[in-house]
């Protein structure tokens, strides 16, 4: 087990898989590592439990992985428009979210996903690690944020530390006091107008 700090806790899962990719994502040169989100936390006097484990790239492979880890967990969707503007959407992790509709619900113009290059400069890591934490790089606040509001009503929600060989619970009021600690106005909201009907429906 290593501890980084009195208030962030981490463990190993002790589990494997036999997923092909077993290298995990790093954070960008130069940009905020796990260790300086947690030191960030504990100066903001957040407490947290990370769990370490195999890399995962994908919603399944987390749900293989982590077997019952309690609390909400979540994708991250980062999202530029065609005027430029910056979108960090978390939701959880089994909406499958109608991009047109999301892009009417939070009133932007029209949504894309951005490019990995861009995931890597703006918010410091790789695809397969993005992350509301990622967001202590976004200093200037740049970035619009919104929360799930099924996301920010369970007890505990579970986020990748910025990379993907560990995840992070942190209690919803607590993710949302760090985010607007580094200059950000997440809103919550109800995702549903934007959720695609599952295949089959």
């Amino acid at each position: 087990m290593w501890v980084a700090s009195g208030t962030q806790e981490v463990f190993d899962l002790g589990r494997k898989s036999d997923f092909g990719m077993t290298e995990p994502t790093r954070t960008t040169p130069g940009m905020a590592t796990p260790e300086d989100l947690f030191a960030r936390l504990t100066e903001l006097g957040i407490e947290t439990v990370t769990q370490t484990h195999t890399p995962v790239f994908t919603v399944a492979e987390s749900r293989e992985l982590r077997g019952s880890l309690p609390g909400a967990h979540c994708k991250t969707l980062y999202l530029k428009d065609k005027k430029g503007a910056l979108w960090l959407c978390v939701v959880e992790e089994s909406r499958r979210m109608n991009i047109r509709a999301l892009s009417e619900l939070i009133g932007s113009a029209r949504l894309s996903f951005a490019q990995p290059d861009r995931v890597k400069s703006d918010l410091g890591v790789e695809p397969g690690a993005v992350t509301p934490f990622a967001l202590i790089n976004d200093t200037e606040g740049k970035i619009n944020v919104f929360l799930d509001a099924d996301v920010m009503a369970a007890d505990t929600a579970n986020f990748h530390p910025l990379v993907n060989d560990r995840t992070t619970a942190i209690a919803p009021a607590d993710l949302k006091r760090f985010l607007r600690a580094g200059g950000h106005d997440p809103r919550i909201i109800d995702f549903s107008a934007a959720t695609a009907e599952p295949d089959g429906k």
